[in-house]
């Protein structure tokens, strides 16, 4: 099979960003875009369709087995998870590879996601003391554990735009497995900032539900937030 490749490429934070088009011939049609771009960097003397030489992809990669979140990127306009998509989704043999959009870059499909952790931090999304596991939460708390912090649900939400006051499914999915875990009397600040940075602004779009590469049912954790948030009661 023959694939056109084209990647938005950008050299450092203050470069202009341009598109280099590569062709790529294999025959493992199960081979993911991870691979992919692995093997297009260890290529030598790689050239694009324009004869001009090809520099190193930039992109980041941990785990390569769906658990880390580090390899999202826009493939054919879509956030996905390199890892976890087969060129074999790529009839035509057309494929984009982006950045994604919603957070500066730092070179070529390498992101700085960092106001994911900064608005953890913000809202206050830690323990102070000891918490004990309860057989209430533990479906939620299960659940919430899975976010793979990748920013995939970020890129699609209409509702957030990085450094204002709605946090988005990032935030509200690991705080679900806070506040399955905290007593009563130890939610109080971290409800509020709820309230603020999340309910506030969610416009239950659950556009986050659909792009999730892990699958989470963000749904069932955002109502059951809300329910604790709002109406001071839980749903299993």
């Amino acid at each position: 099979m023959n694939y056109t490749i084209t990647i938005l490429r950008q050299a450092d934070r203050d470069a202009e960003p341009y598109r280099q088009v590569v062709a790529f011939s294999t025959d493992d049609a199960e081979m993911t875009v991870a691979t992919l771009l692995k093997t297009l960097n260890a290529t030598p003397n790689l050239t694009d369709t324009d004869g001009k030489a090809v520099s190193n992809i930039q992109w980041e990669c941990s785990c390569l087995q769906k658990k880390c979140g580090a390899c999202a990127i826009r493939i054919n306009k879509r956030p996905r998870l390199a890892c976890d998509t087969k060129l074999s989704a790529f009839k035509g043999g057309n494929i984009l590879l982006e950045p994604l959009k919603k957070f500066p870059v730092i070179a070529d499909l390498i992101v700085d996601r960092s106001i994911m952790f900064e608005n953890l931090k913000n809202i206050g999304l830690w323990l102070e003391k000891e918490a004990r596991h309860t057989k209430k939460g533990e479906e939620i708390a299960y659940e919430a554990s899975r976010c793979l912090q990748c920013g995939c649900c970020l890129e699609v939400c209409p509702n957030f735009i990085p450094g204002e006051d709605f946090y988005s499914a990032a935030s509200f999915v690991p705080t679900a497995r806070v506040l399955s875990e905290l007593p009563k009397k130890d939610k109080a600040e971290l409800l509020t900032s709820y309230i603020d940075k999340i309910y506030k602004g969610c416009g239950k779009s659950l556009s986050c539900r659909d792009i999730c590469p892990a699958q989470i049912d963000v749904e069932h954790l955002l109502v059951n937030n809300n329910a604790v948030a709002v109406w001071k009661r839980f749903i299993k």
